[in-house]
């Protein structure tokens, strides 16, 4: 989800709550304790630089149970980030502890914001030497010669 989609989105909610994958919900008392400008450069494993910038926001469960994050607070919030950190329209990724501190994509479902799992994928694929998918043999086509293969009645098994 882009920094505009969840603007637009917090100006027809009545409340911010996030869930998690798991289907538990980030506590409703929870404080949005960064909203950043993140960016990454790095080198994938084919040897191309590459660059990443995600817009950030830190969730915190501060057990301050009167606390409750109104949309329009939230908003306010992220219009000052842009203002101050000249934050644009990328990506959003959050960042919330649990057991350890997990890094999500976020999406929407029509009432609540989604905590959404990330992967890791390589970005060099045609560098890497890994099939993109596996290759199907039958039984048929594998060497027989090999001392070691087992055959029909071969008595090695």
């Amino acid at each position: 989800m882009k920094l505009s989609e969840i603007k637009n989105i917090l100006t027809t909610v009545e409340a911010v709550n996030f869930q998690l994958p798991d289907g538990n919900f980030v506590p409703e008392y929870f404080h949005v304790t960064e909203v950043g400008l993140v960016t990454k450069n790095f080198i994938d494993c084919g040897g191309v630089v590459r660059k990443e910038t995600v817009v950030n926001f830190q969730l915190w469960d501060a057990n301050d149970y009167e606390h409750r994050l109104k949309p329009k607070k939230l908003v306010h919030i992220i219009e000052l980030s842009e203002k101050v950190l000249g934050i644009e329209d990328f990506e959003i990724e959050v960042e919330y502890q649990n057991n350890t501190i997990g890094k999500y994509d976020l999406g929407f479902n029509g009432k609540d914001f989604l905590l959404l799992n990330k992967t890791t994928a390589c970005l060099a694929m045609d560098q890497c030497g890994i099939p993109s998918e596996k290759p199907k043999l039958k039984l048929t086509q594998l060497n027989t010669d090999d001392a070691n293969s087992c055959t029909p009645g071969g008595s090695c098994c």
